[in-house]
């Protein structure tokens, strides 16, 4: 029993991992030394990857030259790129505005000689009211009356602007690049300006002398029987009428209240000051100004 009792106790106070049983997990200094070389080595490299850093100054301009290399092509790109959409752009412009321009140009003839045929209806009416009776008036005399006083519309001319107002008010007209291109164009917005002006004041005088004329002394049955004629219009009636056989009889109304002296005056001033003035200056101005136009869209851009 004494023996078990002394052989429990080997393991005890006396064995001297029992006592200090912490330092038998204590790192051995061979982990810290495993690699003496470590912390040069460590050294060397931070060492070497520094010195392979550093750059002298061609790399500096090399790596300049590149980046400037890189965006400049992207500027050169991008010019390029809003050139040619400007470029497209005005072409189309420069198509629109020279249809449109051709346009009015064809309905400016038109116009012209409409009123160069109402001046001289107004002169022969004129000349017809100084020594003629409007008791039995000829066909001659009807045709000219009507086309002196009750047409309009076809000695008016009113140009399409609808080009020309993009232009300006978009700030489009910058795709025109020629100079005298650009003063052209202004000068047509001056000169059609200048044309309503006018018609507003040939307005003023038909309403004030003419039209009173026209309303007192005109014969309504005869303009019910003219369009019975089948043209689409008065005008295409009055047309059918002049090249045909038939006469349709008009009577002038209110001869008792027709003044000649009075009435002769009124036809000469809407003829001269309104009709022939327009047509000498405003009209002239702008054939003349679109006609340049024309000219100078197909030379720029090779337009037919």
């Amino acid at each position: 029993m004494i023996e078990n009792t002394n052989e429990g106790h080997i393991d005890g106070p006396d064995n001297p991992q029992s006592e200090n049983p912490s330092e038998e997990i204590t790192p051995t200094k061979d982990a810290e030394t495993i690699d003496p070389n470590h912390k040069t080595e460590s050294m060397e490299v931070h060492h070497h990857s520094h010195s392979h850093g550093k750059k002298n100054w061609k790399s500096y301009i090399w790596e300049f030259v590149m980046l400037f290399l890189a965006v400049f092509s992207g500027f050169l790109a991008e010019y390029q790129l809003e050139h040619k959409i400007e470029r497209e752009r005005a072409n189309e412009l420069s198509k629109n505005f020279y249809d449109e321009l051709k346009n009015d140009s064809i309905n400016m003839a038109a116009k012209y000689q409409g009123r160069i045929k109402q001046e001289n209806a107004l002169k022969y009416l004129m000349n017809y009211f100084k020594d003629s009776s409007v008791t039995n008036v000829s066909k001659t005399f009807v045709i000219n009356f009507i086309y002196a006083i009750s047409f309009r519309a076809p000695s008016l001319f009113e140009p399409r602007t609808v080009v020309l107002e993009q232009l300006k008010n978009s700030g489009s007209l910058r795709y025109f690049k020629n100079d005298e291109l650009q003063k052209l164009i202004g000068d047509l917005s001056v000169a059609i300006s200048n044309i309503y002006d006018r018609n507003a004041i040939e307005t003023s005088i038909r309403t004030e002398y003419t039209n009173p004329l026209f309303v007192k002394h005109y014969d309504m049955d005869f303009d019910m029987a003219v369009n019975q004629l089948g043209g689409e219009s008065i005008f295409k009636n009055i047309i059918i009428y002049e090249k045909s056989d038939t006469t349709i009889p008009f009577h002038f109304k209110k001869i008792k209240d027709f003044d000649a002296e009075g009435n002769i005056n009124k036809l000469g001033y809407y003829a001269f000051n309104g009709l022939r003035g327009t047509r000498q200056i405003q009209y002239q101005k702008y054939i003349e100004l679109n006609a340049e136009l024309l000219k100078l869209l197909r030379k720029e851009f090779h337009l037919d």
